[in-house]
């Protein structure tokens, strides 16, 4: 029984690891990072798979923790998905590494490890390098910088190649949202 309740435990706790190589953001300011931020870049997931106009929007929660919803267009069902969770700091308020739950008591990381100087932008992954997104203030990123920023997470070792870069701007004849 006591090997029952360590392995829960750990389930319930265990997936808020850093990969290896991956810091995450000192000094980091929990208010300057609320609000909306666009999803530029992203490895694929079945929990985003064919969603474009993808979009992060972080408040603060009365508890004290991060409200989070993430909501995109599905291109296939013509229909907004969105999904909302909540995030704790893991350590430290001012260290970039969170636990996120979209399912009750079940977290998972959230580390910011690259935040540009104005938080213009935000490099996130999880508890290993198969997750990783690419933020955005705007909709746009200056592609010198975006390309950079793709350079710099290739060397930490993500699969770069797999990359999918998502459409901030798609658009859809009327007809195709009429269909039964």
């Amino acid at each position: 029984m006591r090997y029952f309740w360590t392995v829960l435990l750990f389930s319930l706790t265990g997936c808020v690891g850093i990969p290896e190589g991956i810091e995450p953001v000192r000094n980091f300011d929990s208010k300057r990072y609320l609000g909306i931020w666009y999803e530029v870049a992203r490895l694929d997931h079945s929990f985003e798979r064919g969603l474009e106009q993808v979009t992060a929007e972080y408040s603060m929660r009365n508890d004290g923790g991060i409200k989070v919803v993430n909501r995109g267009f599905n291109t296939e069902s013509y229909i907004w998905e969105e999904a909302e969770a909540k995030a704790y700091f893991v350590n430290e308020n001012n260290i970039a590494h969170l636990k996120v739950s979209f399912f009750g008591p079940f977290y998972g990381s959230y580390i910011i490890f690259d935040l540009g100087i104005d938080y213009e932008y935000a490099l996130v992954t999880s508890t290993s390098k198969s997750y990783f997104w690419l933020l955005s203030r705007s909709t746009t990123i200056d592609n010198k910088l975006k390309i950079d920023l793709i350079r710099r997470i290739e060397k930490l070792g993500f699969e770069t190649e797999d990359m999918i870069f998502v459409n901030q701007s798609y658009e859809f004849n009327r007809d195709q949202i009429d269909r039964d």
